[in-house]
């Protein structure tokens, strides 16, 4: 099992990352919209339009996984806190050191994840 003090770390860690992730993203979505309105151009016929579309798109994609992802983070810290933390949600069996390291959000074990 993983100590509860490295899990910590890494999870604090984690969320800080995507925090700020978050916090960029939502610049860079507000940049394009903001970029777009000032312009009188129309996406339709404007040869950038396009990128520009794709550009938001994709950004705003990546947001929706971060914001997922802060959330997987919090619920990580929370079960930390309530001494859950290592234990599948389907089996309650515990999850092996090496899922937690590479995945420190993992709610289920290994055979669990892969039966879902």
């Amino acid at each position: 099992m993983v100590s509860i003090t490295e899990v910590r770390k890494l999870l604090i860690a984690d969320r800080e990352r995507t925090t700020e992730l978050i916090s960029s993203l939502t610049g860079s979505i507000a940049s394009m919209v903001e970029a777009t309105q000032l312009s009188a151009s129309d996406d339709e016929h404007d040869p950038e339009g396009s990128t520009i579309a794709f550009e938001r798109s994709q950004a705003s994609a990546l947001l929706a996984t971060a914001t997922e992802h802060l959330s997987d983070v919090d619920a990580a810290l929370e079960r930390v806190d309530a001494g859950t933390y290592g234990r599948c949600e389907r089996c309650g069996q515990a999850i092996a050191r090496e899922r937690l390291l590479a995945r420190p959000t993992a709610r289920t074990c290994i055979a669990c994840a892969a039966a879902s």
